[in-house]
Order: structure tokens, then sequence, then C-alpha cells
């Protein structure tokens, strides 16, 4: 909190992504510094004893979508994103969760169970009546689709060593990949085989759940079991560390909380090493095309445009010129990444229902319209399920991640 020293870079409307919750409101509170200050008064008792689970802070807090601008482009790089895990750890610990809470922190527990009533489950996005009784219900709003539940979803690759001629890699895949678009890691799973590499399933301690970073649970402040998560990857995932294997993922959202949360919540040898070793596939892609050890072959696709958004955290943590250098290996593809604030969803912020028209102002500053006026048969590109879930839902258009634009130029064509 200490880090903000009132410079103000936060008001800042020009391109770049913070603060994308002052830039549709224009009000100081929802500001990154705003924030910062009201937490130090906090902090400090000159609010009050109660002042940090308060309702007024919760009101300060509401509006931060946790994109991690700040992180990198406030001058002094406070991280609020951070600090809003800290404080909803100290305001549910006092008031409690909510039925939205659960269904969110704890998707990637109950997902398996979850999944095997999809068809029941999906019916939510056809039924008006069952939209509106789910918003009565759990607070998720009837405007919004939610994310459909795949009929095949993602099964684990088989383990098996190295070639003499391959290099291995962990494919780490989400929950979200995993039971809602599994195609993204199918598609990254074949292109990482094509390009010469062995490709390994993350395992799970005892053939358990999947391994999850447990970002739904910091979202919900729920830290000591995003911890057990962290914990249970961490350990999960050393004998590949060790070995040199690249811990590759999709999301960008989780893969990077092995690069920034787990540092934090674990603090030691352990988890820097899994920092140092976990990469986006993008970066991984992009770093062995530089190292000239990528064996991929790709012919030109019938497009010949791509318009590519970024996810906030993947500007945070400086990896979008990685998907633009993994996209210019598709022949006479052209690539144009565009300067934009948050699409607005967020996570899960963009299905609250209170959040919904917010979510929406966000995503009309840049994202949308910049995405509905590219042509149709232009390329939309974007690697984070909640910004392909927005683009769909603000602009009509169907967003995909690179695995799947690579696995098309890749595969192979009639002789």
């Amino acid at each position: 909190v200490e880090m903000c020293n009132n410079n103000g870079a936060c008001r800042k409307s020009d391109p770049g992504v913070m603060c994308p919750s002052f830039r549709a409101t224009s009000d100081e509170q929802h500001l990154t510094r705003g924030r910062a200050n009201t937490l130090r008064l906090a902090l400090s008792g000159q609010l009050g004893a109660e002042a940090l689970t308060s309702e007024a802070m919760r009101e300060t807090m509401a509006l931060c979508i946790s994109c991690k601008g700040c992180k990198r482009e406030c001058p002094t790089g406070v991280d609020m994103a951070r600090m809003k895990i800290e404080f909803l750890r100290h305001y549910k610990t006092k008031h409690g969760l909510t039925l939205r809470d659960h269904l969110v922190a704890y998707l990637p527990r109950y997902a398996a169970t979850a999944s095997r009533f999809r068809g029941l489950l999906n019916l939510r996005n056809r039924l008006p009546l069952a939209a509106k009784l789910g918003e009565k219900l759990t607070g998720l709003s009837a405007r919004r689709k939610l994310p459909q539940w795949h009929p095949s979803p993602y099964g684990a690759v088989a383990t098996r060593p190295a070639g003499a001629s391959e290099r291995a890699v962990v494919l780490l895949v989400d929950t979200f990949n995993r039971w809602f678009e599994p195609e993204n890691a199918r598609a990254a799973e074949r292109v990482l085989r094509r390009a010469g590499y062995a490709v390994i399933a993350a395992p799970a301690p005892d053939n358990g759940r999947p391994l999850c970073c447990g970002r739904t649970f910091l979202a919900a402040g729920l830290v000591e079991e995003a911890r057990t998560e962290a914990r249970r990857t961490i350990a999960a995932l050393k004998p590949f560390v060790e070995s040199g294997i690249p811990i590759v993922g999709l999301e960008p959202s989780c893969l990077l909380t092995l690069r920034d949360e787990f540092t934090v919540l674990l603090p030691g040898a352990d988890s820097a090493a899994l920092a140092k070793g976990a990469l986006l596939f993008e970066e991984f892609i992009s770093a062995e095309h530089k190292a000239g050890r990528l064996k991929l072959d790709c012919h030109a696709l019938p497009e010949q445009n791509a318009l590519l958004h970024g996810h906030c955290h993947q500007k945070a943590f400086n990896t979008v010129g990685a998907v633009e250098a993994a996209l210019r290996l598709v022949p006479g593809l052209a690539v144009k990444a565009f300067d934009s604030t948050c699409c607005g969803m967020a996570g899960a912020f963009g299905y609250e229902a209170e959040h919904y028209d917010m979510s929406m102002m966000i995503g009309e500053l840049a994202v949308l319209p910049t995405i509905r006026a590219a042509s149709a048969e232009t390329l939309i590109v974007a690697g984070g399920t909640s910004c392909r879930h927005q683009i769909a839902d603000g602009a009509q258009r169907r967003a995909e991640h690179v695995a799947r634009i690579l696995d098309r130029a890749s595969a192979p064509t009639p002789p």
C-alpha cells in the first residue's frame, strides 16, 4: 500500500491497461490510487477499527477487476490485484462466503462431477426462465451465457518417455480448457507433437483430480485453499522441473499464477524453480523457434489477417509479443495487436449480475468496437477464456486461442 506515491499515472487514458474501472467511471474511488489511499487510511486506523472489513471498503474494492495492469504500468509497481486478494481474505473471513463464491471458487474440485450432468446444466443458456431463476439464486447474470460444459472434456495424454529425437514437455491443462474448451488443449497437444516434442500429462497425485493453480480460490479470498492447490501442484511438477522439462500451459491467468502468486503463497526454492520453468504455450513455441529447435511445418491459411487481443495478464507479464511471434509462423498471415484496456469480463466479474453493465462498459472502451470493425475474414485471436466469451457476447465474433490456429496451419494437407 505504501508503494503508492500518488503520482496519478493510473488516471491515464492513453493506450495501456490500467485502470479499466476508472476509465469507465471517471471516479477516483475506482482507481488504483483511490483504492491504495483508502487501504492506507484503513490500515492506519484512521477510518475506524473495523474499516478493513467494512462495507465501505468492499465497495471501494468491488470494481478492481484484478487485471494487473497496475503491476506493470504503475511507476512504482503497485499490485492492486494482490491487495484485493488479501482484502477479500479478511472480508470473507468476517462476513462469510455467498453461494456464488462457493460455485466459482470450488469449480476445479466439483467440475468432474458437474460434467456428468452437463446436458441438464447447459439447458440454463437456452431457457430464459432458468437463467432468471439462476440469477436470483446465485447472483450470476441472466443476461450472460455461462460457459458450456463440453460433451468430450479433455482427457490426459499418456505419459511416455521422450524418444531419442524428442524433447519432453509437460502440458498443464487448466480447469477451463479441460471441461469447457478442450479443443484448445487437444490442438496444443497436436501442435507440440508435430513439432517433435513428447507431450507428458501433468500428473495428479494419487491419480486424483487434475492439478489446479488455485486462481478461483484467490478470487474469493480463500488463500489457504489456494495454498493447498499450490502445494499440490508444486509437488507434482517438481520432478519434471528438476529434470529441466518445461511446464507449458494455455490459460494466461492460470499459468501465470505459477509465476506470480505461487512464489508468495509458498516462497522458496521449489516455487521459484517452477516459476522459472513454467511457460505459456505461445512463449514455448516462440522461444523454441528462436532457438532453432522447433520443427513445425506450417502452410498458409485461407485467412490473411489476424487481430490479436492480449489478455490483461499477458500484458502485465509482457508475453503478448510471444503470441505475435507464434502466429507469424503461419505463412502470409499479417498479425495486428491493438492497444486496449481490459475486455471487461475479468474472470467471474462479468458474470456477476451487479457488474454486468460495468463489464460491458469496459469492453466498449476499446476491445469490442475494434473487433466489430474487423472484417469477417479476419481471424480474432484471444488467449483468455474470459476474453473469448466477452468477445462472443459483445461483438458476436468467435475468438480463437493461438494453439488452434497453429493446429490448422500445421495439419497435414491433402496430397
